[in-house]
């Protein structure tokens, strides 16, 4: 290690000690939060204006800091899976949503696909409005290298059929898709709790000492496995300052400048897609600007760490503890919003890329026909659309491969991946909370006191 990688390590566990000395100060964890993406936006672009882009410095200096930063996103991933598995199965031992199940789990799941449709349409129109087309981006090494990597990922996709495809989403072995084991691991794991579910609800009517036993076993592991959950949330401020000096630091600013149009016509529709949110939460009676005030440490959360998965926590403790939902629908709306109509990452996305790669092969990407079979197909295929990392890639192989467009194309956009990655992931969270505030209002069970009480705002981390 040579002396400036040391300094460069100094630096970082420098700003590390600042956030702890914040927390002692008992400073609020969203707080730490914007002050970590902060200096981590700083570290990172005084490595690359000291060093230059591309610097051996920097990448050697990169190394030392992923061990603070991918360190914390493996950690995150370390309990996306169980804390899913969990929560599905305490959604199923809360009375009210047993009683009403049908009802909540179609509100959920329409609310969830329906808006996945309406961000694909969103999509579609704001690429056209900004004229994206994939032929005029040029691509470099790192694009086409991506691009070809795409291409192998979708032929083994390609080989099986659709039924077999449908298959796939089925748990064979849970044991194995705990550990993420596939890219249908995430709603292989849904469907393996609803089951586990099911079958309580089962007991429950014939043997109700017996429920009461696995209800008590079930809530005592839901609370050591969010005991490991809080203790994980407390490393996000640090976690976050070294993704961001990363990401920073390694950016390709001249790739980000020449694909700005992309990203902006990107967050035009992500936020698009966010108003429609708050004009549902409109429509059934609530005060949008109470669910943005509420939310916003949350989606925050989502914006800098990138996972939904690893925002589940904190997504189920917005809904009950301030926006008054009930924990039973909380769990559902959040653990099916894992896999199931992310409209940032299965909605948005994959439908800006079939109409930025349509005109490549003489297809008309406006006309009406191949719109609507854009939006069926980007709803359906977001079924198993994975919330740790990687889905929004496996969302666009899906629709591009089901729409006979080349994959190789979307390798074009891999140097502002990240950079689009933070809003979609937010816009993916908020599309889980909004199904399980809304479904929570129709049917009944929102605590409207709670919702609309500025004192529910309590700190969701505890640290």
């Amino acid at each position: 290690m040579d002396f400036i990688v040391l300094l460069n390590i100094i630096v970082l566990i420098a700003l590390i000690s600042v956030l702890y000395a914040l927390k002692k100060k008992h400073v609020k964890f969203s707080t730490r939060v914007f002050i970590a993406l902060g200096l981590g936006i700083l570290l990172g672009a005084a490595l690359q204006l000291i060093y230059g882009a591309g610097a051996e410095e920097v990448a050697n200096t990169v190394p030392w800091y992923n061990i603070v930063g991918t360190g914390y996103v493996k950690l995150l991933q370390m309990i996306a899976m169980p804390l899913i598995f969990i929560s599905i199965l305490v959604a199923f031992t809360k009375m009210k949503i047993g009683k009403n199940f049908g009802k909540i789990a179609a509100l959920i799941l329409a609310i969830l696909i329906g808006t996945t449709a309406i961000s694909a349409a969103i999509g579609i129109t704001t690429t056209a409005i900004f004229d994206l087309d994939a032929t005029q981006i040029l691509q470099g090494d790192a694009e086409v290298a991506r691009g070809e990597a795409l291409v192998e990922r979708s032929e083994s996709l390609a080989a099986a059929s659709l039924p077999q495809q449908i298959i796939e989403l089925f748990p064979a072995n849970p044991f194995a898709d705990l550990t993420g084991s596939r890219s249908t691991s995430t709603i292989a794991v849904v469907i393996f709790s609803a089951f586990l579910g099911f079958a309580y609800l089962s007991v429950a009517r014939k043997e109700q000492e017996t429920a009461a036993t696995i209800k008590k076993g079930i809530d005592a592991i839901y609370a050591l496995i969010m005991g490991v959950v809080r203790i994980v949330l407390r490393l996000t401020p640090y976690g976050i300052l070294a993704i961001m000096a990363r990401t920073v630091a390694t950016s390709d600013y001249g790739a980000i400048y020449s694909l700005g149009k992309f990203v902006i016509a990107s967050y035009v529709a992500l936020i698009l897609v966010f108003i429609v949110h708050l004009l549902i939460l409109t429509l059934t009676g609530l005060n949008p600007v109470t669910y943005v005030k509420k939310a916003a440490e949350t989606l925050l959360f989502a914006f800098t760490s990138r996972t939904s998965a690893g925002a589940l926590p904190l997504n189920i403790q917005t809904q009950t503890s301030r926006l008054g939902v009930p924990e039973g629908i909380a769990n559902f709306s959040a653990s099916f919003g894992l896999s199931i109509g992310q409209n940032g990452c299965a909605g948005v996305y994959p439908a800006m890329l079939a109409v930025m790669i349509a005109p490549t092969v003489g297809i008309n990407p406006l006309s009406p026909g191949f719109i609507a079979t854009v939006i069926i197909v980007v709803a359906i295929s977001s079924f198993g659309v994975a919330g740790v990392g990687g889905g929004a890639t496996f969302a666009a192989i899906l629709v591009l491969s089901a729409l006979d467009l080349p994959i190789a194309l979307a390798g074009v956009l891999i140097s502002v991946e990240p950079l689009i990655d933070m809003g979609r992931t937010a816009l993916n969270v908020s599309g889980s909370m909004t199904a399980g505030v809304t479904t929570a209002r129709v049917t009944g069970e929102l605590d409207k006191e709670v919702y609309d009480t500025p004192s529910s705002t309590k700190q969701l981390i505890d640290a």
